[in-house]
């Protein structure tokens, strides 16, 4: 399993589409966030900086994972590597807890290069936060590298990239990635995973420690999508 995340990994920062739609593009958005809106105001009780930086940073986080795996589950499926991989001694929870931990590893790039750009636009915060704030992120990621292979394996080859791209869209236009949630939509939002990861960062406010209740849900959800990509491995096995 180490040797497949190894080669996961390595695979992944070599492909010149990861580099531009998920560590440059969140990067790039950002930078027009912030000139596009008032950064005098608040953005759902954070500065207007701050805000998008979270979110344009898990932006590119769960487009890392999700895409990533889906995307590359199906066309493994589809030439026979998943099929080759059965017939040597890796066990299938290892192949799954490989894809799952190998691309949350390159969520990191994702979220530095949009913090990075955010303490160049005067987004200041303590050490402490900083670092709590990757760490928060990248365990976050967790859950939608989970949800990226149980959608690996419910999707054909040619229906993965609609479909993955339709939930990926959803789930960040309602889950406070574009703009706030008011509060007249907060009770749905907080089904939605994206929603759960963002608030992840409120701990940076001033008074406010970190939301227990949104990784609970987190946690639900990674356990949820964890279990649904185990019992979605096992079919395709069967009809292998």
């Amino acid at each position: 399993m180490t040797t497949l995340i190894k080669l996961e990994i390595l695979r992944t920062l070599r492909n010149r589409r990861y580099l531009l739609f998920t560590i440059a593009y969140p990067a790039l958005l950002y930078v027009f966030f912030i000139h596009a809106y008032d950064t005098s105001k608040v953005a759902g009780s954070l500065p207007v900086k701050s805000y998008f930086m979270v979110s344009m940073a898990t932006f590119g986080a769960v487009g890392a994972v999700l895409t990533g795996n889906a995307q590359r589950i199906s066309l493994e499926r589809k030439s026979g590597w998943t099929r080759q991989l059965r017939l040597t001694a890796l066990p299938g929870r290892a192949y799954t807890v490989g894809k799952i931990a190998a691309t949350a590893v390159t969520t990191l790039p994702a979220i530095l290069v949009v913090f990075a750009v955010g303490a160049s636009q005067g987004v200041e915060l303590g050490a402490a936060q900083w670092i709590g704030l990757v760490a928060a992120l990248w365990l976050g990621s967790f859950v939608f590298a989970a949800l990226g292979v149980a959608l690996g394996y419910a999707a054909t080859p040619d229906a993965v990239q609609p479909i993955v791209m339709i939930t990926y869209m959803l789930m960040a236009l309602l889950g406070g990635t574009w703009f706030p949630v008011s509060d007249s939509l907060e009770k749905f939002a907080r089904f939605n995973p994206v929603f759960l990861y963002n608030r992840l960062a409120t701990f940076t406010r001033p008074g406010h420690s970190l939301d227990l209740v949104a990784v609970a849900g987190l946690a639900a959800f990674l356990a949820v999508f964890v279990a649904a990509a185990a019992a979605l491995y096992r079919r395709d096995t069967r009809q292998a």
